[in-house]
């Protein structure tokens, strides 16, 4: 026990340091962007060497955001559970058959009921307990997962009708009539969902190694390589044989978006900010949701964006992007959260790199139960390979919830 309690007090104690770390750098950063915003006030141009230092800075800040970020995740790691004797009796079968092929624990198991099913050419499907550490590792590492709405699903597609032009409604007293309102305009939300795939390898060695935990080790080898192409496909998947991402859709002028296209803010300059007002673009975005959505609402762009936004003022002289005041939280740009997607597109002309608007009610992200694992130790001798499936669908379910900047004159 005392050395649980030491291996925690000293992950707090790096979190702490680690946040004392940014808060320095951050102070670094805003004086010398100060000092380079007055000398282009003042000659119209920054020194070079002051410049340099500001993007040096920059870029530090970033690594160590990252870093606290990472410590915050595996302080919030939760411990093992306290198990069933037939969970213990099921990641016993499973672990027999991760760490040796053997499936005959599995196809006992199966015959109580205690597994999803079996496929001998396809793989077995893994216990809850293994597909949740899959899931929870995923979340941690996704930034969609973290901010839009995740549904479990059955079928290999999400299907329901919603009312493109809203809900009708009215009001009436005990006694009054209810007068037929007029009939909804009806589309159907169809988010098909698509195979997920990686292939992580271990040494026989590993696999024999009896404290080694198997699951947590598949779990961290698909978790980066399904949450980097899972955020590919989010930010632009096309929606064939995988999600389709915000800016899959149509992008038209905000006033004339509607059920299946996406709305879009100009910023008024080709490729770039306004020079004089960089700040009134990122306001109205602000403002082009309902105010409904506003409540819930996140900023979503890459960290080459955000290190652009980094250096701006608002009227008061303050910055417009804050740190996170709290381990865990993210960062603000104008007061809202800001979530970090490395596959948003840089800031260039007609392009969209900065998304805004309530992810959790504007995008849905679709799980179809079940990760299917194929062990396979003859394609890569000496190594086992083993083909960890998922699949995944996504698509955006109400198109007033999100809305898009352009870096063009209109």
């Amino acid at each position: 026990m005392s050395k649980v309690i030491e291996t925690k007090m000293s992950g707090d104690a790096s979190l702490r340091h680690a946040q004392a770390d940014f808060a320095s750098t951050f102070a670094a950063f805003k004086a010398a962007n100060d000092e380079r915003l007055a000398q282009i006030e003042a000659k119209s141009a920054a020194d070079p060497l002051l410049a340099e230092k500001v993007s040096r800075i920059d870029a530090a800040l970033q690594s160590q955001q990252d870093r606290v970020t990472r410590l915050t995740i595996n302080a919030a790691t939760p411990g093992a559970q306290p198990e069933t004797q037939n969970r213990s009796e099921v990641k016993s079968a499973w672990s027999g058959y991760i760490r040796t092929g053997d499936t005959n624990a599995l196809a006992a198991l199966e015959g109580k009921s205690l597994t999803v099913g079996t496929d001998a050419e396809g793989g077995y499907v893994a216990p809850a307990q293994t597909e949740s550490r899959i899931d929870r590792a995923l979340t941690e590492s996704s930034p969609f997962r973290q901010i839009c709405t995740v549904r479990q699903v059955g079928a290999n597609s999400y299907k329901k009708p919603v009312s493109a032009d809203g809900t009708n409604a009215g009001w009436a007293g005990e006694t009054d009539a209810r007068p037929m309102t007029d009939s909804p305009v009806l589309e159907l939300l169809d988010i098909p969902t698509g195979e997920l795939y990686a292939m992580p390898a271990a040494t026989q060695m590993l696999l024999d190694d009896g404290v080694a935990d198997v699951d947590q080790w598949l779990a961290d080898e698909v978790r980066d390589v399904f949450a980097a192409q899972e955020t590919a496909a989010f930010v632009g998947g096309n929606g064939v044989n995988k999600p389709k991402g915000i800016l899959g859709y149509s992008a038209v002028a905000n006033s004339a978006a509607g059920f299946g296209t996406i709305g879009y803010v100009p910023t008024g300059t080709d490729g770039g900010f306004d020079a004089g007002a960089p700040i009134d673009a990122l306001i109205e975005l602000i403002y082009a949701p309902k105010s409904r959505y506003r409540a819930g609402a996140s900023f979503v762009m890459n960290r080459r964006t955000v290190s652009a936004l980094r250096k701006f003022k608002d009227a008061d002289g303050n910055y417009i992007w804050q740190p996170a005041q709290s381990a865990g939280q993210p960062s603000t740009l104008l007061g809202y959260p800001l979530v970090e997607a490395e596959d948003m597109p840089d800031i260039a002309s007609d392009t969209t790199p900065i998304a805004f608007g309530d992810f959790r009610r504007g995008y849905l992200i679709v799980d179809r139960q079940g990760v299917r694992v194929l062990r396979d130790p003859y394609s890569a001798k000496p190594y086992v390979l083993f083909y960890t499936t998922k699949r995944v669908g996504g698509g955006v379910q109400d198109f007033d919830a999100l809305k898009l900047l352009k870096f063009s004159l209109s």
